[in-house]
């Protein structure tokens, strides 16, 4: 058995109880930033934090619940390696990352900037509004004229710096010729706020200061909603570029020296470490270890590695020191090549129309259309310019679309609500659309519908010495299998026999003396056993025949219940994974899944999910290594656990908080309920507009009517959302 750089996983009792702790500002000066795919809690972010700042050498370190990462200062003697073990002693999992690569990763401003427009919008609209009151009662001539310059004074600064998102967004859709939700609304915000100013001059009875801020405050509502159920928009391919690593060991002459994998070229020497990840696609020279390809291929096992083994950028060497020699870099590496594959997934999917976007195409045009046909109407009618411009100006501002820009984000808030409660995280504003329309659904093994941590299967056929004698040898490695022996035979009540002469040899296993006799746990050709179909390792004591300790991948809680619930809402569902045939056939016969597909390339799940889109499917892909990154991307939708890889969870449009699977099919539930909801809040914008829309033609829309209009739409439209809670 040999040593393995793959950490138990954090056993956090806090985790379940624990509120997550919001995202705190980093450092600037980072030198050093971890992946931490396995913190879950507030409870999490402490132990890890003391871990490191209890470190020689480390300045100062913040993890990031959100992004799962620490981000370190750290003096000029202290690396990435260094800290890594430090994590894994404390029971968390970490993967160095680029500081360089991070770029999209600090601290977004675009909610803070909403939630001050929003709220600037508000306190103008509700001073406005007192004013406006006091001329509905009744407020006469110079009374009346000075609420309405009053309100001037607060309504125009106000509605320059709050409405500015709609301004930029109208302005790049007419730059281009095209039509967007923000262009009527721009059009209604001006045209209310001239015809006001222009009323006000002429001492006119009516004006639009106080609907003009009702609306900027609405619509700013419905797009804060908007941004609050969407993660901060962050490129997966950036994700696995800072994945590379950012420095390796190059021998020259026999001498080592450490540089950027910038300069490497191809045919140099590069000495990878135990514990270090592949910076290369190259061949081993010499030395012998085994390689960690799991969050590459979703292999359960690790590969036996020697002389003449090719080996890929992001592979992880468990034992021994290996020599390679570089036969690609730079952007022709495996890892770069998978980031390509998920920069063009992304590019498919954000062709994706939203509900809210084939509303506003009918929309948009339509209401410019009306308040055209009611300005030359009423100024053929009536010959006078002002009372036409009033009635285009009442028109664009009750059709507003207030309910068409809460019909969307109002929903998607309470149903991302709903989920969240459930273990369930939405990142993308369109992932509930997206997911109401899956048909089909498609599986990741290792690491989604198993555990990825194997158990002893057969602990009760040995008898207790040889346990005692496997525990010590098991003690000594962290390799996967000798963990679960560990672990099970610790639980059993087995205590260690005593050894001695304990030594690893890298790639075969682990090897000791008891009672003058030498013991061997590790591969079944090095310890005498017997190669099988079964995950084993192989315990030798003495001249006696070897026996051999089996094991399985558990299955995740709720992956039966999912699969199942899935086959009776009438979608297929499908399994693929890198692991080996029989792994995967063993896992399909026992989910009851029919179609499989075992060995699979990263490019092959990419491959596989276009297949099944060309054939008009709707994939719903739910996977969490390096290895689904491109699948997850090009799905129509993807679920992602909380304990994948940062790569994985980025791509993903949805990320489960736990560790059961079974809420992924109330999620669906809850998606086709939601879009029921939108399609719902439409036909009462709609409904609302054939009721409003007269009244305005008519010349009858005044101020208090439109403000009034606009308050019930949009309440409507928000209680209709919250049936969903």
């Amino acid at each position: 058995m040999t040593a393995h750089a793959t950490p138990v996983k954090a056993a956090c009792p806090a985790c379940v109880a624990a509120p997550a702790e919001p995202v705190r500002p980093v450092p600037e000066d980072v030198k050093i930033a971890l992946s931490l795919p396995g913190i879950h809690c507030s409870a999490c972010i402490a132990a890890v934090e003391r871990a490191l700042n209890a470190h020689p050498g480390v300045e100062d370190a913040r993890v990031n619940l959100t992004l799962k990462r620490a981000m370190i200062k750290a003096g000029p003697d202290t690396q990435a390696a260094d800290l890594i073990p430090v994590l894994e002693h404390a029971g968390y999992e970490a993967h160095e990352l680029d500081p360089g690569a991070l770029s999209a990763t600090q601290a977004d401003r675009t909610g803070r900037d909403l939630l001050m427009r929003l709220a600037v919008a508000g306190f103008a609209s509700m001073n406005v509004m007192l004013l406006s009151v006091s001329v509905w009662s009744g407020a006469t001539d110079a009374t009346r004229d000075m609420f309405h310059w009053i309100s001037a004074a607060i309504a125009l600064p106000a509605i320059a710096f709050s409405a500015q998102p709609f301004f930029a967004n109208a302005w790049s859709a007419l730059r281009v010729r095209r039509l967007n939700m923000d262009v009527p609304i721009v059009l209604a915000i001006l045209l209310a706020l001239v015809t006001s100013l222009w009323e006000t001059t002429l001492s006119g009875e009516h004006a639009y200061f106080d609907a003009a801020l009702a609306l900027t405050f609405f619509l700013l509502a419905g797009r804060y909603l908007d941004y609050r159920t969407r993660a901060a928009a962050r490129s997966a391919a950036e994700e696995l570029t800072a994945l590379e690593v950012p420095r390796a060991i190059r021998l020259v002459d026999g001498a080592e020296e450490e540089v950027p994998v910038a300069d490497l070229r191809v045919g140099d020497l590069i000495m990878v470490r135990p514990g270090g990840r592949m910076p290369v696609d190259g061949e081993i020279v010499s030395g012998q270890s085994e390689l960690d390809r799991s969050l590459l291929t979703g292999e359960t096992l690790p590969v036996f590695a020697k002389a003449g083994l090719s080996i890929s950028a992001g592979e992880v060497n468990l034992t021994g020191p290996l020599i390679i020699r570089a036969t690609a870099v730079g952007e022709d590496t495996s890892l770069h090549r998978m980031a390509d594959l998920v920069a063009i997934a992304e590019s498919g999917r954000s062709r994706y129309t939203s509900l809210a976007d084939k509303a506003a195409k009918l929309y948009a045009p339509g209401v410019h259309i009306l308040s055209a046909l009611s300005f030359l109407g009423w100024f053929v009618y009536s010959g006078d310019i002002r009372t036409a411009l009033n009635i285009a100006a009442a028109v664009l501002i009750i059709t507003c679309p207030c309910a068409l820009g809460l019909a969307v984000p109002a929903v998607t808030t309470a149903a991302s609500g709903r989920l969240f409660r459930s273990g369930m995280l939405i990142k993308h504003a369109t992932a509930l659309e997206r997911l109401a329309e899956a048909d089909t659904v498609v599986f990741d093994k290792t690491g989604t519908l198993t555990s990825g941590m194997p158990e002893l299967t057969n602990l009760r056929d040995h008898r207790r010495s040889d346990l005692e004698v496997a525990l010590a040898l098991a003690a000594v490695s962290s390799h996967p299998l000798s963990v679960a022996l560990s672990r099970s035979a610790g639980e059993a009540g087995i205590k260690p026999a005593t050894l001695s002469d304990i030594t690893e040899r890298p790639g075969y296993g682990t090897e000791g003396i008891w009672r003058g006799q030498a013991v061997r746990l590790g591969r079944a050709a090095w310890t005498g056993g017997q190669d099988t179909d079964q995950t084993a390792t192989w315990l030798s004591v003495g001249d006696r025949p070897a026996v051999a300790f089996t094991f399985s991948d558990s299955l995740r809680p709720g992956a039966a219940a999912a699969v199942d619930a899935f086959r009776k809402a009438g979608k297929k569902v499908a399994l693929i994974s890198g692991d080996t045939p029989g792994a995967v056939e063993a896992l399909a016969e026992k989910l009851g899944i029919e179609t499989w597909q075992a060995q699979a390339l990263p490019q092959d799940k990419a491959s596989c999910i276009r297949e099944l889109s060309d054939q008009g499917c709707r994939v719903l892909m739910v996977g969490d290594g390096l290895n689904d990154t491109a699948a997850l991307a090009a799905a129509h939708v993807s679920i992602s656990p909380a304990s994948a890889l940062d790569a994985a969870r980025v791509a993903s449009d949805i990320v489960l908080l736990g560790n059961d699977l079974s809420p992924i099919a109330e999620a669906c539930d809850t998606a086709a309920k939601a879009t029921r909801r939108i399609r719902e809040n439409f036909r009462i914008a709609t409904v609302y507009n054939v009721i409003a829309v007269p009244l305005a033609v008519a010349g009858l829309a005044t101020p208090l009517i439109a403000a009034l209009a606009m308050s019930a739409s949009s309440i409507t439209v928000s209680l209709n959302a919250l049936r969903l809670r």
